[in-house]
């Protein structure tokens, strides 16, 4: 049998070496027309405009009756 580490490796020690692994968020973008972030080359969610165009009809949340 090979060498073998005599006990655990800390937490801490694997995080070290995954420094490098970690999730970036994705680069957003700012919709000409209501000026909420979205991202790049897709509809926005808002208004639903893409290119200077409505692309989708984006409707409004419903209220809730109490």
């Amino acid at each position: 049998m090979g060498p073998l580490p005599k006990r655990r490796y800390a937490k801490a020690r694997a995080g070290e070496r995954r420094a490098h692994i970690g999730l970036t968020p994705p680069p957003m973008d700012s919709c000409p027309q209501c000026h909420s972030p979205k991202l790049a080359h897709h509809v926005c969610p808002t208004c639903g405009y893409y290119n200077g165009k409505e692309e989708i009809k984006v409707e409004s949340p419903k209220k809730k009756s109490t």
